[in-house]
């Protein structure tokens, strides 16, 4: 089970990277929290993750519908 979350990340990684270069601005929407201090950059992707959320309960929703 740890061996498959792990390939999960690295897919959902791998995706994101995928989405960058085509564009998508995932984390860079509204609500992503960057601060570049002098010794520490903090990123706090809240709009991305809230996006996210919403498309993953939004899909699931509906597989749970159609399995019905």
């Amino acid at each position: 089970m740890l061996l498959g979350l792990g390939l999960l990340l690295i897919a959902i990684g791998a995706v994101l990277m995928i989405a960058a270069r085509f564009g998508w601005p995932l984390g860079l929407l509204p609500g992503d929290v960057s601060y570049h201090g002098k010794n520490a950059t903090v990123f706090l992707p809240l709009g991305t993750s809230i996006l996210i959320s919403v498309a993953l309960s939004i899909l699931l929703y509906l597989v749970s519908r159609f399995r019905r």
